[in-house]
């Protein structure tokens, strides 16, 4: 776990691998909770018997799935000592999905902060994060986050 004293030390951490966060299993009942929550049942998620003559031989994870994970896989990353007022999610410059998470899985955050810039509303955080699958070369994903802190 990454440590700073507040979010203006971000500036400093610019270009800064921040490090990685604990593996999580992605079990059936969350891709089940996620698929009720986004009403997206599609075979390849839910449909275990289905899946197992699937491509992928089980079911797997909704990629936005594997997405919604970041801010909690984030904040076993850094921690700021004296905590913003609000932490906004201000967007994603860019998502790519390389591989499926297959029911079971496990994944884990790296997270590198491209850059810290202050703005006036607060400072605009830009940092990349790699979602790996545990035994797996490829990531599940790669993703630019935007978070604005605001003091």
């Amino acid at each position: 776990m990454r440590s700073f004293e507040d979010v203006t030390a971000l500036l400093d951490a610019t270009g800064e691998t921040l490090g990685h966060s604990e593996w999580v299993e992605v079990a059936q009942d969350r891709i089940d909770t996620f698929a009720n929550a986004t009403e997206d049942h599609q075979w390849i998620h839910v449909d275990r018997e289905r899946a197992a003559e699937g491509p992928f031989g089980t079911t797997i994870a909704h990629g936005f799935l594997t997405l919604s994970l970041l801010p909690a896989l984030a904040a076993e990353v850094y921690h700021l000592e004296k905590a913003p007022s609000m932490g906004i999610n201000y967007g994603l410059n860019k998502v790519r999905f390389l591989q499926p998470v297959t029911v079971g899985s496990r994944v884990r955050d790296n997270v590198v902060l491209t850059s810290a810039q202050q703005t006036e509303r607060g400072i605009l955080a830009t940092m990349q994060h790699t979602v790996e699958i545990e035994g797996q070369e490829r990531p599940a994903l790669v993703a630019e986050t935007l978070t604005l802190f605001v003091p």
